[in-house]
């Protein structure tokens, strides 16, 4: 049996752009935009957003205690673990839609007690954190 450069330099070049298509649609959604935090106070309530997709952006919020506090979970074409939700301080699980948003009422937080929700695979998680 002969070797065929030619065949060689082909099978190589398609495993490279294989990789290389599994590495782009595999990159975790960690943009500026998505890592940036988003508290709000609207009309007495806090909103607090999220970012799922990759893990959850971004992973660490610091917000104010003793209001009432709305988590708004954003998605976005999310096809990982981070669409499976689980709050266990609040018994909350389910799986987020692929693309949509997720209110979640979390009650009055208090301060020094953060509020953390995982993934289903317990892969991915973020913190809120009160004071």
């Amino acid at each position: 049996m002969k070797f065929n450069s030619k065949i060689f330099l082909s099978i190589v070049a398609m495993l490279l752009l294989i990789g290389l298509a599994l590495v782009i649609t595999n990159k975790p959604n960690t943009s500026t935009d998505q890592n940036q935090q988003k508290v709000e106070i609207i009309d007495g309530i806090q909103y607090i957003t999220i970012n799922a997709g990759g893990g959850y952006f971004p992973r660490v919020t610091q917000a104010e205690a003793g209001i009432p506090t709305k988590l708004i979970v954003k998605t976005n074409g999310v096809f990982d673990c981070s669409a499976a939700l689980t709050i266990r301080s609040i018994n909350y699980q389910k799986v987020l839609p692929q693309t949509g948003e997720e209110v979640i009422d979390i009650g009055t937080p208090v301060a020094g007690v953060p509020f953390t929700g995982t993934c289903s695979m317990g892969m991915y998680s973020f913190v809120i954190n009160f004071s």
